[in-house]
């Protein structure tokens, strides 16, 4: 692969760099300023509607979707550098741009298997920012890192779905925005083929039944500019059957097809957020004295340093590679390498976030800085999108395949 960056990737890497510097950092302090006025926690603050017009305004929209007709047509290996930058303020980038997750994960499920019905009613509206969404798969009751164990039932009855079930930490679902539910559950509880059970359903925020009962906390944090993390019933919900997306049994492999591309997003920000924290590490080392010298003289705050430059730069390495087998061989041909990713990236990110805490002492752990919120985002992404056990085992049977 050619590591250089193509003619479109460096003009818009520009363009969003100086939209970082002129809008997206000084909007930190402001965005927390108005929110402690908003009626509720989970009102989205002036200043984010802001930054989504100015960034429509330069052209800054939608740049996650590949498929041109209706995102901005950018390969992974295009996209994956743009992605890291927002990934310096997690809270408000991705959501300026309309490249906010779970948001996008919906709009690639939707463009690649929604009808034209549903690419109508809900891709528009989300293409355009208008709405938000949520995708409820996680579940409280069991181990949710296997799907085929949810236990939501969407049982047909005549021309309509009935969805029961209890979700938990279902992104987005806080928000007053979020207007639409992906709701992942069994509709063939008992047959035969564990990854043919389950279906996905549009279910409307609006519909009765639907109860966003409480905001999960994530190490402490609500992630209001996320949208929170809600506690979801499906109490009885009656949706019509055209809102079945695909068809029956298609679940599975549409939750596959949805979390590959999320997997990379997630580390491409978290390398991002590695940037800031090292940026802020190295900001504290020169600016800060304990005995008798600048953190920057210590030997083991250079040792700190220099280790994360080195791990970031493996990280982007092994990143960019991803995305570039994800545009030349597919998801497919790329899974190791998703996998190898969504392992490492994480780990690696934690453990400097957590060094660029400890320079800064009790500040570190405050809200007086981001490291906190980040490691907490870091950490939690761990977990998310199939916690690091699972790709473990799955990528190290692939490669004893190669012996047996």
């Amino acid at each position: 692969m050619d590591f250089a960056y193509d003619a479109r990737t460096v003009e818009l890497r520009e363009k969003l760099l100086a939209f970082m510097d002129e809008h997206v950092y000084p909007a930190e302090a402001v965005a927390e300023e108005q929110r402690a006025r908003l009626a509720s926690p989970w009102d989205t603050p002036p200043v984010v509607e802001e930054l989504k017009a100015e960034a429509k305004r330069q052209g800054l929209w939608n740049l996650f979707l590949p498929d041109a007709e209706y995102g901005a047509g950018l390969t992974n290996l295009q996209y994956a550098p743009l992605a890291e930058i927002t990934g310096r303020s997690p809270q408000l980038a991705p959501t300026a741009l309309n490249c906010a997750a779970p948001d996008t994960g919906n709009m690639e499920l939707l463009a690649q298997f929604g009808d034209e019905a549903q690419k109508k009613q809900w891709l528009e509206p989300l293409l355009a920012g208008e709405i938000r969404s949520a995708f409820a798969m996680t579940e409280p009751e069991v181990a949710s890192s296997d799907a085929t164990n949810i236990e939501t039932r969407i049982r047909r009855d005549g021309d309509e779905y009935v969805v029961d079930g209890r979700k938990w930490y279902i992104s987005g679902a806080m928000n007053p925005g979020c207007k639409i539910f992906i709701v992942m559950g069994k509709t063939d509880p008992d047959g035969t083929d564990l990854r043919r059970q389950q279906s996905m359903i549009l279910v409307p925020r609006d519909t009765p039944g639907v109860e966003v009962r409480r905001a999960m906390q994530v190490y402490g944090y609500e992630d209001h500019y996320h949208g929170g993390h809600a506690e979801v019933i499906f109490d009885g919900v009656r949706v019509p059957a055209a809102n079945i997306v695909g068809e029956e049994g298609g679940g599975f492999a549409i939750a596959q097809a949805r979390l590959g591309p999320g997997r990379i997003h997630h580390c491409m920000r978290l390398i991002g957020m590695a940037e800031r924290a090292v940026e802020l590490m190295c900001r504290r080392a020169v600016s800060r004295t304990a005995f008798g010298k600048t953190l920057a003289q210590q030997g083991v705050v250079q040792n700190w340093i220099a280790d994360a430059r080195v791990t970031i730069e493996q990280l982007r390495l092994l990143v960019l590679k991803t995305a570039w087998l994800m545009d030349t061989v597919g998801n497919r041909g790329a899974h190791t390498e998703i996998q190898a990713i969504k392992i490492a990236t994480p780990r690696a990110v934690v453990d400097i976030i957590d060094k660029a805490v400890q320079a800064h002492g009790a500040g570190g752990v405050s809200q007086d800085f981001p490291l906190a919120e980040l490691w907490a985002a870091a950490r939690t992404l761990k977990l998310a999108d199939g916690p690091d056990e699972v790709h473990q085992r799955s990528l190290a049977r692939r490669e004893l395949k190669k012996y047996l």
